[in-house]
């Protein structure tokens, strides 16, 4: 006795293979032997996978191409920067850090290096080479810039502390500022206006292509204390302060310090919002990866409604499938086929539907994925993450299943006399 109940359970099991063997193959030959309707049946499946593994893949490709970005930026750089509030925005009023804060934080907050200011420069007559003109920005900043924001010189040098304190009427030029300008390959020591005054080009930085469709190289670089020595002493630029943390860990530490130093300094009270904010480029690709995580889910959901439009298609064919197989099911039974075989059988054959649904429905997704992003300009290329995948095969899998057992039901109910009476 001991050794028939292994047995039993070989024979057991080896049923339930066959059993599912079986299925699928009656499943596989009723799919081919009527293509046109079970191609129609799965076309609301393939319309609904299709959609949204087109939209999950651009967005995708967009905040991958976002994050490339701003890796670049450093995970141990903070920057702190004004903030103004909507009610402040409304009646006039904007926050600007001044040059006491960044004395603050260099020589208060321990734990940092690389500290330097950066203030966009709005200056009239913007910046020209002879008859050619370019809408670059104009940033000031120190040498610390390049170290923090990880971006260096092409050709020639950058700002150096000397040309800061000197107040020298150098520029450093971004790519696509040289290209606007159209000026030499190498236009080290060539003289430009910028603001109406002459600047001597020291150097060109390295490029760094496009983002969102805007040229990530359309700036200049002057010297700080000349860039606001030229805004004039009645216009106060908005100012940011640029800065590295020595320990990649005390990073959340020392944007707490800033946080509680910059607090005290601008006499904030404890249940007042904060005039300023201290990003670091971990929170902007968090931020990123969000947004667009709750993009993702909301759109795939408004679109995956059609996957239950599908679902009932493949519920109604296989209604009609069982109504035209009414006799086979009642031979079936005859022969001393189990209710579990016969639900089963048409189980797997709505499942089956729906996975070759969404399988091709995958594949058109991505199709369309890539002649979206060519067709709009400067777009990235599309990602299409394996859980896109895997959550669309699956969800057509489920959808097939559901929607797959109200007719299974009726086939397995059938009365075996019934069936076979049925013409």
């Amino acid at each position: 006795m001991s050794e028939a109940a292994p047995l039993d359970e070989g024979n057991r099991l080896q049923a339930v293979f066959y059993a599912v063997q079986e299925c699928l193959r009656s499943a596989l030959a009723s799919i081919r032997s009527h293509r046109m309707r079970s191609f129609l049946t799965m076309l609301g499946v393939i319309i609904g996978v299709a959609s949204v593994i087109c939209i999950v893949s651009l967005l995708q490709g967009l905040t991958r191409s976002v994050m490339d970005e701003f890796q670049g930026f450093g995970g141990n750089a903070l920057q702190v920067q004004s903030h103004t509030s909507r009610e402040d925005w409304l009646i006039g009023k904007w926050n600007r850090l001044t040059p006491a804060d960044l004395e603050l934080v260099k020589y208060r907050v321990a734990g940092i290096s690389n500290v330097t200011p950066m203030a966009g420069v709005n200056l009239p007559g913007g910046v020209r080479h002879g008859g050619n003109t370019s809408a670059a920005q104009v940033f000031a900043t120190t040498s610390w810039f390049q170290l923090v924001n990880q971006s260096y010189p092409r050709r020639g040098r950058f700002i150096t502390d000397s040309d800061n304190d000197s107040r020298r009427r150098v520029v450093v030029l971004g790519e696509q500022a040289r290209v606007d300008l159209k000026l030499p390959e190498d236009p080290v020591g060539t003289f430009i206006q910028v603001g109406g005054e002459w600047f001597k080009i020291v150097g060109t930085m390295e490029p760094r292509g496009e983002m969102f469709g805007q040229s990530m190289d359309n700036y200049v670089v002057i010297p700080f204390q000349t860039g606001m020595a030229l805004a004039g002493a009645d216009r106060q630029p908005d100012m940011a302060i640029l800065l590295t943390v020595d320990n990649l860990d005390a990073v959340n530490d020392v944007t707490s310090r800033i946080t509680a130093l910059m607090r005290r300094a601008h006499k904030i009270g404890p249940k007042d919002p904060d005039d300023f904010q201290v990003q670091t480029s971990q929170s902007i690709t968090q931020t990123i990866e969000r947004v667009s995580g709750t993009i993702t889910l909301v759109i795939s959901a408004v679109v995956g409604i059609s996957l239950l439009v599908g679902g009932v298609g493949i519920m109604n064919i296989m209604l009609v499938s069982v109504t035209e197989r009414t006799r086979e099911i009642g031979i079936a039974k005859a022969l001393g086929a189990p209710r579990s075989f016969i639900l089963m059988q048409f189980l797997i054959e709505a499942m089956l539907l729906a996975v070759i649904g969404g399988i091709i429905g995958v594949g058109l997704g991505w199709l369309l994925g890539v002649l979206a992003a060519n067709v709009i300009p400067h777009f990235p290329p599309p990602a299409v993450p394996w859980w896109a995948v895997v959550g669309a095969t699956g969800f057509s899998a489920l959808v097939g299943m559901l929607f797959g057992i109200l007719p299974a039901r009726r086939a397995a109910n059938l009365a075996p006399i019934d069936a076979l009476r049925h013409e």
